[in-house]
């Protein structure tokens, strides 16, 4: 099955831009008093599902990891898939690093992929740089190395073929894979390691697979195991890991995993 570019969706009842606290969910309220941090141009009708907020990497760390995603992708590397993209947070700041000429955000949920648009849009984001994809982003990675393997000459292009859908297929050789996907609830802060064969819905082993033998970052919870993460290493080369903080506090890490060459040689 293929998969096509998503129109611009509109922001539905499910998509709330909330202005007092009275207003908020009492689980949520605390995420919306960080709100500034979290999306500082929240008050320019910054929209998120209430689940989205759970989720949603807050700016300045965004910004950071952008950063630093560049600073170790080779100049080869043009393309950016966003495997979660969630309401927009680091799709946002990927868009905005300048770094790359194609970013493509992949959501399953279309209430949290209208907001993720819209945030998009408030934030000034240049038309044409986000691709938004509307599905499972493992069918979606599926789909483009079965894409690669049928035709290894794809080029990144984002043409349209003659009955107008958008071709959604990148060079995997040229892309570089970030997942910040949903950690299964708050159980992790209990673990001075955290065990991430146990993180749910998906595990650190599905994420790899996912993304493997291509260059990709994993946000994880900060108290990850780094033994396992060192697994990840092709070989002969290491995987950075960087913890990031705000106000003292780590609020994550992010596993940076080279591409394994010689794999992604036979791939």
């Amino acid at each position: 099955m293929g998969f096509k570019k998503a129109d611009e969706l509109p922001l539905t009842d499910e998509c709330h831009h909330y202005s007092r606290v009275a207003e908020v969910p009492w689980d949520i309220q605390k995420y919306w008093h960080q709100r500034y941090s979290i999306f500082s141009y929240y008050d320019y009708d910054v929209h998120l599902t209430d689940d989205a907020w759970f989720g949603v990497t807050p700016e300045p760390v965004a910004n950071k990891i952008a950063e630093d995603l560049s600073d170790l992708t080779p100049d080869y590397k043009t393309v950016l898939i966003d495997l979660f993209g969630g309401a927009g947070g680091n799709t946002i700041a990927f868009a905005l690093s300048g770094r790359w000429s194609r970013v493509v955000a992949v959501e399953r949920d279309a209430a949290t992929l209208a907001c993720a648009q819209h945030n998009a849009a408030v934030y000034g984001v240049p038309e044409g740089i986000i691709t938004w994809v509307l599905g499972d982003c493992f069918d979606y990675v599926s789909w483009l190395k079965e894409q690669q393997q049928d035709d290894p000459a794809i080029t990144d292009d984002d043409g349209e073929y003659d009955d107008g859908k958008v071709d959604l297929r990148v060079d995997l050789h040229s892309t570089v894979f970030f997942a910040s996907p949903p950690w299964g609830g708050v159980s992790y802060r209990n673990h001075d390691v955290f065990d991430l064969r146990l993180m749910q819905p998906y595990n650190l082993t599905q994420l790899h697979a996912a993304c493997h033998p291509y260059q990709h970052a994993l946000y994880l919870p900060r108290t990850s195991d780094l033994r396992q993460i060192a697994k990840l290493a092709p070989e002969g080369k290491k995987v950075d890991v960087v913890q990031y903080c705000m106000e003292g506090a780590s609020k994550a890490l992010v596993a940076y995993v080279p591409e394994d060459s010689q794999d992604s040689k036979e791939s």
